[in-house]
């Protein structure tokens, strides 16, 4: 059941935009722009739902450089980016030929979205879901997190000058800790999984005491989920507005991943790009890998798990998006792959040595699986690729903890020499 917190009437439509509608991606039923999240007549997830008219790729670049830039694609007014946010957006699309020659790959490009400003793509996310909490007259940001969103959520509501309550697992690691905390917001541990802090999260939508409340991962989740597509506007324009042939993308909930294919279709649609194949590659842990067990098991029901991974950013044991993730990488002729612990931490490693990008374990992730399906010869090493960092290594320090100074030596030419430096 779909429950709605008490709020005032909704604003103008332009409030958000060229988004007309809901849309449910079951049954296609659709429903007034509002604070919800799943379809009443059959339980579907919503999503934003357009009319474009006419956009130009000369609209597009006289834009900001952030996310905003892409504000005619995207549920928010036009003038969003006058408006007191943190402008996330425009990273750096990394040419990283030392990696592909080490993979063996022809063109390999990183999207590194540890440049926004709270260190992960979650910036872009959340600032398409205060825009929406904006328009709902919201007065509390909050959202269930496994670190990097509860720190974007935090750092965008102290910007936006509103009250802010986050909800993690206890036990994550300490940088994402004391950045999720150093906003002013609260910041509340609960001992459980994720899964289960998201659905204390759904429960408290519907008590008095969350009235008012925007939860940017539930009851504005359609809004949120959005901002994952400025990712694939941002690198088909970075590429000279072209579709890469290939991407690798990290799965926690699925959301980015059917939201960069969804950017992708829309700039087919649109005109701004050739029409042309693109394969979907989507990236788990081993210790929480149900979509890519039920990938490789040809099912198309993802079986939950409990997580247990180092890679706590996409310990999701759940994903919302999972059946959905299926579905894309099955017709892009993509496939679904995991690594291990120990093959993370070497993907950390590598990259940074290649191209002197220091990803967080999500990285390592999504690294690592780019090693592994070129190695089994899944993916096309002559194809164009490119592979999502969605986030800074500094979070994440306990996974390199062994890593440190290659020697100690004397302040002398001899003790260096001696050293053998």
């Amino acid at each position: 059941m779909t429950i709605t917190p008490t709020l005032p009437a909704r604003t103008e439509s332009a409030a958000f935009g060229r988004a007309v509608a809901l849309s449910c991606r079951e049954c296609g039923e659709r429903v007034e722009l509002g604070p919800r999240y799943v379809c009443e007549s059959c339980f579907g997830p919503l999503e934003v739902a357009y009319d474009f008219g006419t956009v130009t790729r000369a609209d597009i670049e006289r834009g900001p450089n952030s996310i905003w830039r892409y504000a005619p694609l995207l549920p928010v007014p036009a003038d969003v980016a006058s408006r007191p946010n943190l402008n996330p957006g425009s990273t750096r699309l990394v040419n990283a030929r030392n990696l592909a020659r080490e993979l063996g790959i022809r063109s390999l490009h990183v999207k590194d979205d540890s440049g926004n400003p709270t260190h992960s793509f979650k910036d872009r996310v959340v600032a398409i879901a205060l825009e929406a909490a904006r328009s709902f007259g919201f007065t509390t940001l909050s959202c269930s997190s496994t670190g990097n969103l509860a720190g974007a959520v935090g750092a965008a509501a102290a910007r936006a000058g509103l009250d802010s309550c986050v909800f993690i697992p206890a036990g994550l690691e300490t940088g994402k800790v004391v950045m999720a905390a150093v906003y002013g917001g609260r910041l509340v541990a609960i001992d459980g999984t994720y899964d289960e802090v998201n659905r204390f999260c759904s429960e408290l939508i519907g008590d008095d005491a969350g009235e008012g409340w925007g939860f940017v991962n539930v009851n504005l989740r359609p809004y949120y989920a959005e901002g994952s597509k400025t990712l694939s506007y941002e690198i088909a324009e970075q590429l000279g507005w072209k579709l890469p042939e290939q991407i690798v993308i990290p799965i926690a909930s699925g959301s980015q991943l059917t939201k960069i294919d969804k950017g992708f279709k829309e700039l087919i649609t649109l005109g701004l790009v050739e029409d042309r194949p693109y394969r979907i590659f989507g990236a788990q842990a081993e210790g929480c890998s149900p979509v890519s067990a039920a990938f490789k098991a040809g099912h198309d029901v993802v079986k939950p798990v409990r997580p247990d991974t180092i890679a706590k950013s996409l310990a999701i044991g759940n994903p919302a998006d999972g059946p959905y993730v299926l579905d894309i990488a099955r017709r892009t002729g993509g496939s679904i792959e995991d690594v291990n612990d120990a093959q993370i931490v070497s993907a950390i490693k590598l990259l940074a040595r290649t191209e002197g990008i220091f990803t967080e374990t999500a990285g390592g992730v999504t690294v690592g699986v780019l090693r592994k399906l070129v190695e089994n010869g899944v993916l096309d090493p002559d194809a164009q690729t490119v592979v999502i960092n969605s986030g800074d290594g500094l979070k994440t320090l306990d996974a390199v903890a062994d890593t440190g100074v290659t020697a100690t030596i004397k302040p002398s030419l001899a003790a260096f020499r001696a050293a053998g430096l």
